[in-house]
């Protein structure tokens, strides 16, 4: 494993300690890379990894406590390190990268062209005060510790990375426009690498799981083998519960069990155990299931209102039939909508929002209650046709389940969309594409549908100018009256990882 956090630490917060693994048969090495913990040099983030990279699989390789046999696991930035590489001949033998991705733009620091604001800035500052620590100041290592468990890293955090950690990558990424690709780094594993056993281990309450499943396709393609396991799981948290939803015994992490399975077979040609194309866990119905990410379920509703869907959270419809009617509601910059749970939130998971759903600048649809059981698996989109006054507005979306049996809102995913330029002005379609899931509704439950214009602080406020702003609301934000026409309006679920040949398909190839 290679990571920036300290050696010592080696990923203990999600996975075993390596002495378990050691344990087990295995020689374990955690490194530091370039720049960080005890290691010299400068850290340059991802940049530096594939020489850094190469450089260490070429010693361990050569080491006389090595059998010649390597394998690489680790999340987040160590899911990254052990894909990058410029030698073929040195990739690993077997890999476990879980939540990363290849794009930084895409699957690290924006979605629907919004900054990711709360986790960006709270990930930024854990590098800069690791690079505090290793320039021995105190004081800065102080202020951005306090910004972190006060809070107010959300307004002051852009400026404590620039005066403490001036080169620190995000602060790089959250100074670059996440509307457009220019500027912004991808990463291209080598096809070796991709065909190479992979174990890919994502969440569906996790910020990176798009960019996990874009690596899941990227392999299938070119006959990778490769064994994807999607659990109820956030950034942190492998275990039973994640965002206060106890998910039951089924959902305890079996993470290191199944990387020592994976690893056995792999490294140690032990037989082969049973092989799973896919497997992901059911958030409702609490089990595991065999599913295919090229696949989607059917599901096609429109949204109906008289007018009172902001208003009222109980007015607005999902309908089976087509869809009627206008809705227009006010966002105040004084008081954003908050954001919550999600793949985006320092809460992720699933959570009740039933009082952001009663605020009259959240628009809501539900459905009827349900006759049958509903799987909903894939990824959920949502077109409709919307203007704003200004030339800058933010749609924020939250797909929630509403149990039979209680009063509950209980959010399942969001996704963002964000809209600059003189265009929003316009009566015109708009397409937001929600977090993938798996979660199967019951008889008797209905659906909902909630729209907002803001997601604070999981996304920066938009400040209506065009612009995207500084991030928390100021002096100079606009308030957005939106308008939407519910005309051809379609809540769908898409592919999460369409193959290539539907992707062509698509395309009109």
């Amino acid at each position: 494993m290679r990571q920036p956090y300290g050696c010592r630490i080696a990923s203990s917060t999600v996975y075993a300690h390596p002495a378990w693994y050691a344990n087990q048969g295995y020689l374990v090495l955690v490194l530091d890379v370039r720049g960080r913990g005890d290691s010299g040099g400068q850290f340059l983030g991802f940049k530096q990894e594939a020489i850094d990279g190469d450089d260490s699989l070429l010693w361990l390789r050569n080491d006389h406590r090595c059998n010649g046999k390597v394998g690489c696991y680790g999340f987040s930035y160590q899911g990254l390190t052990q894909l990058l590489g410029e030698q073929p001949e040195l990739a690993p033998d077997a890999l476990a990268p879980a939540m990363c991705g290849l794009d930084e733009r895409q699957h690290w620091a924006s979605e629907g062209g919004s900054h990711w604001w709360a986790l960006s800035l709270g990930w930024g500052l854990q590098l800069a005060a690791e690079s505090c620590r290793r320039r021995n100041d105190q004081p800065a290592w102080d202020a951005i510790r306090a910004s972190l468990l006060s809070g107010e890293f959300l307004t002051s955090g852009l400026a404590l990375l620039a005066e403490h950690d001036p080169t620190n990558p995000v602060l790089e990424w959250l100074q670059r426009d996440p509307l457009s690709s220019t500027g912004w780094s991808q990463y291209q594993p080598g096809p070796l690498r991709l065909q190479r056993p992979m174990l890919l281990l994502q969440g569906w309450s996790d910020p990176y799981l798009r960019g996990g499943l874009d690596l899941w396709r990227q392999a299938q393609q070119i006959g990778g083998n490769t064994r994807l396991y999607i659990g109820p799981w956030s950034h942190l948290a492998w275990d039973r519960r994640v965002g206060g939803h106890d998910h039951g015994s089924q959902a305890c992490s079996n993470v290191d069990q199944w990387q020592l399975q994976f690893f056995d077979q792999h490294l140690r040609g032990h037989d082969p155990i049973a092989q799973h194309h896919c497997k992901a866990y059911d958030q409702l119905s609490q089990d595991w299931r065999e599913r295919d990410p090229g696949r989607s379920s059917e599901l096609l509703f429109a949204l109906r209102s008289n007018g009172l869907a902001a208003a009222r959270s109980d007015e607005g419809e999902l309908v089976p039939a087509s869809g009627a009617g206008q809705v227009v509601w006010v966002h105040d910059p004084w008081r954003p909508v908050p954001g919550r749970g999600g793949h985006l939130g320092l809460d992720a998971g699933l959570v009740e929002r039933g009082d952001l759903d009663s605020r009259a600048d959240v628009v809501c649809f539900s459905s009827a209650p349900l006759k049958e059981d509903l799987e909903l698996w894939g990824q959920p989109q949502l077109s409709l046709k919307l203007a704003a006054d200004r030339p800058g507005f933010d749609l924020c979306v939250s797909l929630s389940v509403l149990p039979r049996d209680s009063a509950q809102v209980l959010q399942l995913c969001t996704g963002v969309l964000r809209q600059l330029g003189e265009h929003c002005r316009s009566l015109s379609r708009r397409n937001v594409q929600l977090q993938p899931l798996l979660a199967t509704l019951r008889p008797g439950d209905r659906l909902r549908l909630s729209l907002a214009a803001a997601a604070w602080p999981q996304v920066a406020v938009n400040p209506g100018d065009g612009s995207h702003g500084p991030g928390a609301s100021g002096i100079g934000h606009q308030v957005i009256t939106l308008h939407t026409v519910l005309e051809d309006s379609a809540l769908t679920m898409q592919p999460m990882a369409p193959h290539p040949a539907a992707e062509l398909g698509r395309k009109g190839v």
